[in-house]
């Protein structure tokens, strides 16, 4: 899936993430802003990455905004970002079932 546009999906609330993504040109890169990078960074991370893999985006910028969000919110946040910046109206949601994140 390729990236046409800056997009964002998520809140700055107790338990949630910001994700904003960016037509990127150089793989992945996540820039993370979190509380608690220090004990679940690295998780969040895998998360979005595996997330981003799994929707076949390449190339992309990613930013991480963490107020506490749990692994489904995370990978939720995500694709619904993923979706919007591609223009991407409708989802295949059993597909996703199958993912292993």
């Amino acid at each position: 899936m390729e990236i046409k546009q800056t997009a964002v999906a998520g809140s700055l609330e107790s338990s949630d993430i910001m994700i904003t993504v960016h037509p990127g040109n150089q793989g992945i890169t996540i820039d993370l802003d979190s509380s608690v990078e220090k004990q679940f960074g690295k998780q969040i991370r895998k998360v979005i990455t595996a997330t981003l893999e799994n929707l076949g985006v390449n190339n992309v910028d990613v930013t991480a905004v963490d107020k506490g969000a749990l692994d489904c919110t995370i990978q939720a946040r995500t694709i619904a970002a993923v979706h919007r910046a591609a223009g991407v109206e409708r989802m295949n949601w059993k597909e996703i079932d199958t993912w292993n994140v």
